[in-house]
Formats: structure tokens, C-alpha cells, sequence
């Protein structure tokens, strides 16, 4: 069956004037719009597309990517607010509605939110929410003591920042182990302190159990921390693309570079550095 809100593999069935129309054992009948139809396609080819109900509320299939998909956390911008509640812009021609209801506060044009995309039951339609932890299970836990895992922090309160684990479950970060920028909807790196006895998550920002890193190799950590854990630069880049990225010198970076690849927390590709 086709997946409203997420992606799916289609088979292309039929080629007409409004453009393709895609399918599976199940429907023959969703359309592909010629805007989005591939400059090279034939009859029986497979395509992955995104499907979710057009202006008319009918099932649609797009190329485009959207920012968000079903049952999924994100952080997005305010496009519109009407007398239904408030648009989002999520990438895609349609946007993205969050009802009054689903709003503890009422949102504001040009703000952006963290919200969880689903599939109203009600409607039958794809809508989003800004009630994050109706959304969130601590009840069961796979995570580790020590375990990476990704962050997305959502809310600030006096004890920390609130912080979404996995896309699953919710953390905290405290406030005096927050040593670096941490900002509401930015995707980040995160690993378990603690499990509580009633399953609540501490979250901390580094590995445990790791000394602190000398200056340099610290501020090249922290570089590709906040680079999503890629940085283009590795031991034969040109001196000055180093410096003008890291403010350092190339004989710095390779002493930094150094120490990190020993602490084993990157790995040196050939296009660049990368977090472990």
C-alpha cells in the first residue's frame, strides 16, 4: 500500500499528458506531475517518490524532498496563519498545516517550531504538532550508558534544554553541561549519561569517560560538531583553506588531527575528517 508522508518505490504504469502515473500491486493511479518527471524514464521502471495529498486533497507523488516526513520531528518556519491554524513551509508546494489545537501557543508568521508530522485519524490527512511530548516514549529503551545518539533540542527550562533522543524519546541536557551552543531545533550530537530508575535520559554534549582534549584538537572537535560531523579538510589541504576554516595553522591542525584520530573519535577520509 502507498505510504501518505513517506516515501515509497512505484512502478511507472503509464506516461500521459499531465504526466506519470505511478503504482504497485495495490494502485495503479497516483499521479507523478510533469514538473517533476525525470528527463529519462520507460514504462516498468521503478521510482522512489514522496506522496502526500495535493491542494484537492488527493494523493500526489513528487521528487521534491521534503524537510519533514510522517512520524518525524522537525524544525520549521511559519509561511501562514489562517483561521485553521498555522502553514508551514516543509519544502513541498502544499504546506504543512498545525491546527489551533495542536498549538500550546499560538504560532506567529516567520517563526520557526519544532513539530511532529503525523497522520491525523480523524481527517486522513498529514498534519503537524507543536505538542512534543505526546509524542515521546521513555516506556521502553534500547540506549546505553555512554551510547551517541542524535539530539534535537526542542524547549529550555530552568534545569537545561529538553532535548528529543533518537527521534523517540526525550533527554536533558542540565545547564552547567552545556558548554557550547546549543540552539532550539538545531540538529546535534548527543550520549547517554544516565538512565534514570524512571527512565528519564540524561544527555551530555561529549563522550564520557574521555579526558579534556588539548586547545587545538578541542576547537577542531568543536568545529566539526557544529559542521554536522564532516569537515573538508584533512592532512594534505592547502594551508590556507585550513586557515581561513579554523583560524589555525596548518601545523596546528595536523598536531590536532593528531590527537583526535588517537582519541579515536574521527575518522581521515580522503575528502576529509569525520566524527566517529
Amino acid at each position: 500500500m502507498i505510504e501518505l508522508g513517506n516515501y515509497n518505490t512505484l512502478t511507472i504504469k503509464r506516461s500521459t499528458r499531465v504526466g506519470l502515473f505511478l503504482g504497485d500491486d495495490d494502485v495503479d493511479d497516483l499521479l507523478l506531475p510533469n514538473k517533476y518527471v525525470p528527463d529519462d524514464f520507460e514504462i516498468g521502471q521503478e521510482l522512489r517518490v514522496f506522496c502526500y495529498l495535493d491542494h484537492e486533497e488527493r494523493p500526489i507523488a513528487t521528487t521534491l524532498e521534503p524537510l519533514v516526513t510522517r512520524n518525524t520531528f522537525g524544525y520549521l518556519e511559519v509561511a501562514e496563519v489562517n483561521q485553521f491554524g498555522a502553514f508551514l513551509n516543509w519544502g513541498l508546494e502544499k504546506h504543512l498545516l498545525v491546527p489551533f489545537r495542536e498549538q500550546p501557543e499560538r504560532m506567529e508568521k516567520g517563526k520557526s517550531y519544532v513539530v511532529y508530522c503525523f497522520l491525523d485519524p480523524k481527517s486522513f490527512r498529514l498534519v503537524a504538532s507543536a505538542r512534543i511530548n505526546r509524542f515521546l516514549d521513555n516506556e521502553e529503551l534500547s540506549l546505553s550508558i555512554g551510547q551517541p545518539v542524535s539530539i534535537l533540542p526542542y524547549r529550555t527550562t530552568d534545569l537545561g534544554t529538553e532535548v528529543i533522543v533518537e527521534q523517540r524519546h526525550k533527554g536533558l541536557v542540565f545547564s552547567d553541561q552545556i558548554y557550547r551552543n546549543l540552539e532550539i531545533g538545531q540538529p546535534a550530537r548527543g550520549y547517554i549519561k544516565a538512565i534514570r530508575k524512571d527512565n528519564k535520559l540524561d544527555v551530555v554534549l561529549e563522550p564520557l569517560g574521555h579526558e579534556k582534549l588539548e586547545p587545538t584538537a578541542e576547537r577542531i572537535f568543536r568545529e566539526l560538531e557544529a559542521s554536522g560531523g564532516m569537515l573538508p579538510l584533512h592532512d594534505k589541504s592547502d594551508p590556507g583553506e585550513i586557515s581561513k576554516r579554523l583560524k589555525m595553522s596548518k601545523k596546528l591542525f595536523k598536531k590536532g588531527i593528531g590527537v583526535l584520530y588517537k582519541e579515536r573519535r574521527i575518522d581521515i577520509r580522503d575528502d576529509g575528517i569525520y566524527l566517529r
